[in-house]
């Protein structure tokens, strides 16, 4: 307390600066003279300066009369507001009236007039006023809330009055020459002023001042609404000063509802971190514990439980505080008893005498309690609250499945609605999935798996029931079950993923397996568009599957052919669907963990996934998947390639262009080296074979002395990409005889083949690095070896370096072989044009010149004699074929080869169309039947002219 008023004290003695000099001062007749009627009323400001000097001389100091006089004539003539230009010397004439309000009482109501007058804005005559006063203006706000020293009540209302009026209303006359300031430059200024921080500091003054303090936190309730000014609050440490007086006897009640507001707006504009520290000490929260309580068991007006909501809500916030000590106070004890009703009796005083009329208030504390449950389980030790109140029991009663036709039963009896009953299923769903966890053995003992299980088949009913999907756990879930199915498939995925042994058994023995599947199965039959809400539910069905199924053969038998035919209906999906942004990239991952957990490792399984071309659809996805994805696809074919009948369908697979297996991990192998910075040159050679498979985050890594049990960034680096799995799945495939592989795949398989040598030699790179940066010489023999090692993985690098260079010069003969097959079709293909150009241009001269054609005709006869036999046998006889007098080129004989024949002679496409046994002849312009014995001779799809 005493600090407070000393600082108040201190900034009130410091005064002003003027900023301007008053040689000359008018006399007291100048100063009661009143102006002439014509003066505009904006403009009839009395002479201040004469009004100080008149209180500040000492001979006048006992006129008091006069002094309130001329006091009360500078309120008269200043009704309009003062100008910005007189704000130095009005402040100062206030300064003087309330120090000696303290001792004479007659300045107090003066001065409380001028004060009423600085809820008006303040004038300025030029558009320059503004920033040229603004220092000025700012002093003079900072004066006006230390003004707040004055004990009189009346005093300390005015001025809060007047610094709300100043900073809210927008509303202000405007005068012949003068204009008032804007809003927005009142409030930039009043914020400047630190107003916010002097008043939260001015409450330790007004302990038996009530109607002062409510108009104190009025404006600062109005001030907290700027995050300025709730910095400034939060400086004074406000939020912890308004708590220590919020229960304060009020009869109005106004205390505290302003109290709470403030405290709204500093967790909504201010530092939340900052308000929770201040509030997160016993005092406060035993304040707070009191406030609720009251309101929560005697307030029965829907103010009350407003503000029992309101603080609730606080309450919440600062549970999120670590350090809040609500399970000290005993506070979180009793609110956790609240969640429980009214699910559960009790015997406890404060359940007694709880009564709820389930109105809507209500509704939202029972929300609010439930969120705060969630907000504690961060805290372990409230886990033990938990299970002595039975939170689990009552939690699992709110889940219980509800009917449409639900309805208050027993006369008078009332309960909550069916839309809120859904909403608190929802939510009760949402906190069991953060809480039930942390309660294995309450939730074991509760029977939660047969619930959910229940719970999980009433949503696959088909039955009237029409959900709201109002709440936020509801979106989604309008017109159906569909939001209680999600938030059951998610609380199955919760517990699941615990590895406890009961839990997963007891689900197995209740069937979860199979009804899970027929779940999956509902998905995929359906017709209309799939939405985020469905495709995050058949996300965690497949994680819970994963989850039972893992390490566990019985279980993967259950899963059985139904389960291999829905992986492969989730392994067809389209790639495009992974960018849709509905979680499809999360649903296509979960799949093939399913296939991983689910089908690797059981025989039966595994014969129907590769049956069904699962190896395929893997490889598909493996071409197409983004690299975040590669990584679980490639461990999963990895495990899968210990089927021997898998490497025969990794083998056959094909991609585009005939893209095979081996190729697409060599491209992969490269994308990995090129995206972890690996050196190397334009044909993927080995660069550096002191450093062959190192990587850029490696080399920019500082060598630091690690411990033994930690591993290294070469050990690391292992798990952390994907060429341990290529490397690996290249050891089942082999590094021989591999289809579909160009030169530059085979050099990136030299380097493959040698990954694990390269490995071990920058491991024990390492360990040399670090043995010297220890300062530790390893024994001659083990530096010996130690040399040897390392001298051996070079001499490997430089083994492989060389016969890449061997590859790529068989490269180059390759190529210069295919340029020179390529340069020789090329000229025959010339030769052959350049001889049919000859041959045409021959053709043409036989046409045109006839005696090339005698030429021609006597080559062709020299010709056709030279091939005959020279000896002729006895008796021999000789039937010349050609016509005697043509001088023609072209060969002539008595039977004419028809490529096509007509159908006048065929008889159409009814007739009988075997020509080789029917032959049409034309003699003497009449059709007769040849017999087929005598025209064998001739040739097919021919006639004899005679």
């Amino acid at each position: 307390m005493f600090s407070v008023e000393a600082r108040v004290t201190g900034r009130a003695q410091k005064g002003f600066r003027t900023g301007r000099a008053a040689p000359h001062f008018p006399s007291i007749t100048q100063l009661h003279t009143h102006t002439s009627p014509e003066q505009p009323e904006a403009a009839r400001h009395p002479d201040l300066p004469r009004v100080i000097r008149l209180l500040e001389e000492p001979v006048s100091s006992s006129l008091k009369e006069r002094h309130i006089f001329a006091l009360k004539k500078v309120v008269k003539r200043c009704q309009t507001g003062f100008l910005l230009k007189d704000l130095a010397d009005l402040f100062r004439i206030l300064n003087i009236c309330a120090e000696r309000s303290k001792d004479h009482p007659e300045y107090a109501p003066v001065l409380c007039d001028l004060l009423h007058i600085c809820r008006l804005p303040f004038l300025k005559e030029k558009a320059s006023d503004e920033p040229n006063y603004a220092s000025v203006v700012t002093d003079s706000l900072s004066q006006l809330g230390l003004f707040m020293r004055v004990p009189d009540c009346k005093i300390r209302e005015q001025i809060c009055t007047s610094i709300i009026s100043l900073y809210s209303t927008d509303k202000a006359r405007q005068y012949d020459g003068v204009c008032p300031i804007s809003l927005g430059y009142r409030q930039e200024l009043v914020e400047c002023s630190g107003l916010a921080e002097t008043l939260t500091m001015s409450l330790a003054l007004l302990e038996n001042q009530l109607p002062a303090k409510h108009q104190v936190l009025r404006a600062l309730q109005m001030l907290s609404s700027s995050s300025f000014n709730c910095s400034l609050i939060l400086k004074a440490e406000g939020a912890q000063k308004i708590c220590f007086h919020m229960n304060e006897p009020d009869p109005s009640g106004q205390v505290l509802f302003r109290s709470s507001e403030i405290l709204w707006n500093l967790l909504e504009n201010g530092s939340r971190e900052e308000v929770t520290s201040q509030l997160s000490n016993m005092d406060c929260i035993i304040f707070l514990k009191e406030a609720f309580l009251h309101h929560l068991l005697d307030g029965y007006r829907h103010y009350d439980q407003q503000l029992r909501n309101d603080l609730l809500v606080i309450i919440t916030l600062i549970a999120e505080n670590p350090s809040a000590p609500l399970i000290e106070s005993g506070f979180a004890k009793q609110l956790i008893l609240f969640v429980t009703f009214p699910e559960l009796k009790s015997h406890n005083p404060l359940i007694r005498k709880l009564k709820l009329a389930f109105t809507n208030e209500d509704f939202e504390m029972k929300k609010l309690l439930l969120n705060l449950v969630v907000v504690l389980s961060r805290d372990l030790s409230a886990v033990q609250l938990f299970k002595e109140s039975r939170v689990m029991l009552a939690l699992m009663l709110l889940v219980r499945p509800s009917s449409s036709d639900s309805r208050p039963s027993g006369k008078g009896r009332r309960s909550w609605t069916p839309v809120q009953q859904e909403e608190l299923q929802l939510q009760a769903l949402a906190t069991l999935a953060t809480v039930a966890p942390l309660m294995i053995e309450e939730y074991i003992s509760c029977q939660a798996n047969v619930c959910l299980l229940m719970l999980l088949e009433w949503c696959t009913q088909q039955d009237g029931y029409f959900g709201q999907g109002h709440a936020f756990h509801g979106a989604g879930g309008r017109g159906g079950k569909k939001a209680q199915m999600r938030y059951c498939v998610r609380l199955l995925r919760c517990m699941t993923s615990l590895s406890n042994n009961i839990i997963n058994q007891d689900l197995c023995d209740q069937g979860a397996i199979s009804q899970l599947l027929g779940l999956l199965r509902r998905f995929q039959e359906r017709e209309e568009e799939e939405d985020a809400v469905c495709v995050e539910i058949q996300t965690d069905v497949l994680l819970t599957l994963t989850t039972l199924c893992e390490e566990d053969m019985h279980r993967k038998e259950l899963f059985g052919s139904e389960g291999v035919e829905m992986v492969i209906r989730y392994l067809k999906m389209n790639p495009a669907q992974l960018q849709s942004g509905l979680g499809h990239n999360r649903l296509f991952a979960s799949t093939v963990d399913c296939v991983w957990s689910c089908i690797v490792g059981c025989y039966l399984t595994e014969d129907l996934f590769l049956e069904k071309e699962g190896a395929f659809l893997l490889l598909d996805f493996l071409h197409l998947s983004p690299r975040s994805m590669k990584g679980v696809l490639l461990g999963t074919l990895l495990e899968l390639c210990d089927n021997p009948k898998t490497l025969a369908h990794v083998t056959a697979w094909r991609g585009e262009k005939e893209l095979t297996a081996p190729a697409l991990l060599l491209q992969m192998w490269r994308q990995e080296e090129a995206e972890l910075g690996v050196k190397r040159d334009q044909h993927s050679r080995i660069t550096d074979v002191k450093k062959p498979i190192l990587t850029r985050y490696q080399e920019e890594e500082p060598l630091v002395s690690v411990p033994a049990n930690t591993p290294s960034s070469a050990v690391i680096d292992v798990s952390e990409n994907l060429r341990s799995k290529i490397y690996a799945l290249f050891l089942r495939l082999g590094f021989q005889d591999l289809q579909g592989l160009t030169a530059e795949d085979y050099i990136t398989l030299s380097i493959v083949s040698r990954y694990l040598d390269f490995k071990i030699g920058e491991v024990w790179a390492e360990i040399s690095a670090e043995l010297e940066l220890e300062g530790v010489r390893p024994i001659t023999p083990d530096a010996e070896a130690l040399r040897t090692i390392i001298q051996a993985s070079e001499d490997t690098a430089k083994h492989v370096c060389s016969l890449q260079q061997s590859i790529l010069g068989q490269q180059e003969q390759e190529e210069l072989k295919e340029e020179k097959r390529a340069y020789e079709e090329m000229s025959l293909n010339r030769k052959q044009h350049e001889l049919t150009m000859k041959s045409r241009q021959h053709y043409i001269a036989k046409t045109s010149d006839y005696e090339i054609l005698k030429e021609s005709k006597r080559l062709q006869e020299r010709s056709i004699e030279s091939s005959r036999p020279k000896d002729r046998p006895e008796g021999f006889i000789f039937h010349s074929t050609q016509i005697q007098g043509l001088q023609t080129t072209n060969f002539y004989s008595r039977v004419v080869t028809i490529e096509s024949t007509p159908a006048a002679l065929t008889g159409g496409p009814l007739a009988n169309t075997d020509l080789a046994l029917e032959r049409v002849p034309i003699q003497g312009g009449a059709l007769r039947k040849v017999n087929p014995t005598n025209a064998e001779h001739e040739l097919p799809n021919s006639v004899t002219v005679k």
